[in-house]
């Protein structure tokens, strides 16, 4: 053989070695059920920011790594069917949208790692065993915490002074539910507000309690974390403009779609972070020994058109303590 032909060859094996060794890496698989629908662009915004993070970490789909989304809507027979779904594909771990969707997946499987990206309460809800230690085959980055809860009511009665009652929506099927609740209801009389539940799981239901709170005056609404309450979000801002209540809200996204108030954990960031313990656990770790992680990111949002046509002027303090303000 001539010596450039071998040169040749052994140039063309050497081109084919990458190739070989990526045939030869094993497809993990990472199982997804989200919380929102599939056309939901903020559901969207969360898995680009989960996927970005995982390519940051060296995974990209089709080389080493498949991902299987579920979309669960905010409807727990489709939590319920999606979990079992993702269980049967047998993945290497599982990314749990919310606590809203975690109970299904951990009815479905005790032995299938899962990564929860925010969950409210997850000792209290029996998730894990503690956020130091989760135990199980659970774990992840926690959402709100019940003790800021009550700031949302604060700052309804910072941006509307007048208000003397607040009708909390939030979904009582949910424990994380209930405890936001609880924390909201325990500062009420110190604010000399007046709370009544609202449960957020039916859009009609949720349409008609509204509409009766506002036949009294001097009212205003707290929106809750929940699934119903992001799936409803654009339904829910609707009602409170259309009767003219100020309303508070967890979550950015709320404010972009005519809520007027928001506080609470940037849930993008969160959606990053989750990506790195879904890393850790396909290279080797456990979730029993990864710690549940608190929120890194909190935001306050404003929305100035919002304040004015409901005829608020939004104190200059609060202004200055804003991350953002919609114009």
């Amino acid at each position: 053989m001539k010596r450039r032909e071998f040169i040749m060859l052994l140039g063309g094996a050497a081109a084919a070695w990458p190739l070989a060794a990526h045939a030869q890496e094993r497809l993990r698989r990472i199982g997804v059920l989200m919380n929102l629908a599939s056309d939901d662009p903020e559901g969207q915004d969360r898995v680009a920011a989960f996927m970005q993070g995982l390519q940051e970490s060296g995974w990209a789909v089709g080389r080493n790594v498949r991902v299987d989304y579920r979309w669960g809507a905010g409807d727990t027979n489709l939590f319920r069917k999606y979990a079992a779904e993702l269980v049967a594909l047998a993945p290497d771990v599982i990314l749990s949208a919310s606590g809203s969707a975690l109970p299904f997946l951990l009815e479905a499987t005790r032995s299938i790692p899962i990564v929860f990206a925010q969950t409210a309460d997850p000792v209290g809800s029996g998730f894990v065993a503690s956020l130091a230690k989760p135990g199980g085959n659970a774990t992840g980055f926690t959402q709100i915490d019940f003790g800021m809860t009550g700031k949302w009511l604060e700052l309804l009665k910072q941006i509307a002074p007048n208000i003397t009652r607040a009708a909390v929506i939030r979904d009582a099927r949910d424990p994380a539910g209930l405890g936001q609740w609880g924390a909201i209801h325990a500062v009420a009389p110190s604010l000399g507000v007046e709370v009544s539940p609202i449960n957020a799981h039916d859009a009609n239901e949720m349409q008609r309690a509204i509409t009766a709170f506002a036949r009294s005056p001097n009212g205003g609404l707290v929106v809750t974390a929940s699934a119903p309450t992001a799936v409803h979000r654009e339904t829910i801002t609707a009602l409170a403009a259309r009767h003219r209540l100020p309303a508070v809200y967890p979550f950015r996204y709320h404010i972009t779609v005519g809520g007027l108030i928001s506080y609470g954990p940037d849930p993008i960031d969160q959606y990053r972070r989750a990506a790195g313990y879904v890393d850790r656990i396909l290279k080797g770790e456990k979730p029993a020994d990864l710690p549940v992680q608190a929120p890194t990111k909190y935001e306050l949002v404003i929305n100035l058109k919002t304040a004015k046509a409901l005829g608020l002027t939004v104190p200059d303090n609060l202004l200055a303590r804003a991350d953002e303000v919609i114009e």
